[in-house]
């Protein structure tokens, strides 16, 4: 697997999703769905020109998902304007909370008795199967700051709070297979450390950051009057950076401290700003960042109008905007071709029964019952127990589970389970999200 022949695939990959862009519009079909194709294509099914051995390639493949992951929270955290009391967050709250730990219960049931694996290894699927990712949940999420759309700024907070629902679960399926039986120790050791303080100090630390440092950058852009001349982009990899090693290096959740970093610096904005409407679309006329909001959303005006905490704080949030979106697509592309390039190897049968049993009954049901009708209607909770979209945070999952010495055939067990529903996701959410979209967006206009 030469450096050439990466080159030219990546190259081609990429030349057929800019030729075929403007068609897959107006097709329900997503990128990703094209992404796993190619890569079934040049995998052993196809050319073979690609044929990875996953518990191999997992200590790599791990830290491709994890930065791809980081940047998508980042850029979900940044989307998120409303203050953290607002109602619409109550419908993230209950869908990263109750319905993800029903989630991992539904699961972890069905892989124990239709499919007969212990109860560590059950858990360990549940766990790693259950989060809606938050990079290929792009498409069902908010558009921009100004979205407040109830279902898709549900899944957006429910993208970005997951881990700290998720993680401590996978966390807890490895401790049992390794201990073998629950134990009031090693449960309340677990307990302590993955909940009582991972969650709300990985949460603090990222928000801190995020608030502190987005002031003060906006303060400096001002005072030395350069808010349109210094580029921002260093500032997102700062903020991922360092809320995420912040946070490890106490044991809390790195990936919950990037999210709230995010938060954190749409905050700061909002603050300075003291506008309702996000600065970067403020500045849009003005700079033409065509990334920030549609044409009706912009406010027209000139350099001249907009007050100087606005240009700064509008530039900065443009920025890292532009920035986080185009390396989160690259590393979308490329995850998603290599996963494509594994169903050959690790395509599982049975994902299909555990699959839709996810899809179709254990995470629409969950929804239905647990997020309550005044938070929202009927319809918003069908398009939220099915828009579960699974994708590049599993597969993280996987990858660190396999860095803890899992056993071969537990190993192999999960692998193929969790590649095959995570492609099987890929197709049916890819397929049906566009028509769903389009049917609800008619229906609906945008409640808040």
């Amino acid at each position: 697997m030469s450096f050439i022949l990466c080159l030219t695939v990546m190259g081609v990959l990429l030349l057929i999703l800019a030729l075929t862009s403007s068609y897959l519009r107006w097709l329900p079909v997503t990128t990703s769905a094209v992404c796993l194709l190619f890569g079934l294509a040049i995998g052993p099914l196809g050319l073979n020109l690609f044929d990875l051995d996953l518990r191999d390639a997992a200590p790599w493949l791990e830290r491709l998902t994890e930065v791809a992951v980081l940047f998508s929270l980042f850029g979900t955290g940044i989307k998120l304007r409303l203050s953290l009391g607002r109602s619409a967050w109550r419908a993230a709250y209950m869908l990263a909370g109750p319905v993800m730990i029903a989630t991992i219960l539904g699961v972890t049931l069905v892989a124990h008795y239709a499919l007969n694996l212990s109860w560590g290894v059950a858990a360990l699927l549940g766990a790693m199967l259950a989060p809606t990712d938050p990079v290929l949940a792009n498409m069902v999420q908010v558009n921009n700051a100004q979205d407040l759309d109830r279902v898709r700024f549900g899944l957006s907070g429910e993208a970005g709070l997951n881990d700290g629902t998720a993680f401590p679960f996978v966390i807890f399926s490895l401790l049992l297979l390794q201990q073998g039986t629950l134990n009031v120790d090693w449960v309340g050791d677990w307990a302590l450390k993955n909940l009582l303080w991972a969650v709300p100090v990985g949460l603090f630390i990222g928000y801190a950051l995020g608030r502190l440092i987005g002031q003060l950058m906006i303060y400096l852009r001002i005072k030395h009057a350069d808010s349109t001349l210094s580029p921002n982009d260093f500032l997102a990899l700062a903020l991922i950076a360092l809320s995420y090693v912040a946070a490890s290096a106490v044991g809390a959740f790195g990936f919950l401290s990037v999210f709230a970093a995010g938060l954190g610096v749409r905050q700061a904005e909002a603050r300075s700003s003291r506008s309702e409407v996000p600065s970067e679309h403020l500045t849009q006329p003005v700079l033409g960042h065509s990334h920030s909001a549609k044409p009706e959303q912009a406010v027209a005006g000139n350099y001249d109008e907009l007050e100087a905490p606005q240009l700064a704080a509008g530039v900065m949030m443009g920025d890292m905007l532009a920035f986080g979106s185009l390396v989160e697509r690259s590393m979308e592309v490329l995850l998603i071709t290599l996963l494509g390039t594994l169903l050959a190897s690790y395509w599982d049968w049975r994902a299909m029964g555990l699959g839709l049993a996810l899809f179709c009954v254990i995470r629409p049901l969950s929804v239905w019952l647990l997020v309550g009708r005044r938070l929202l209607n009927g319809h918003q909770r069908a398009l939220l127990g099915w828009f579960g979209i699974r994708g590049i945070g599993s597969i993280y999952y996987l990858c660190f589970a396999l860095g803890h010495g899992l056993p071969d055939d537990v190993a192999r067990t999960c692998i193929s389970l969790t590649v095959s529903v995570v492609a099987l996701s890929i197709l049916l959410h890819g397929i049906s999200t566009q028509p769903l979209l389009e049917h609800y967006e008619r229906r609906n206009s945008g409640q808040t």
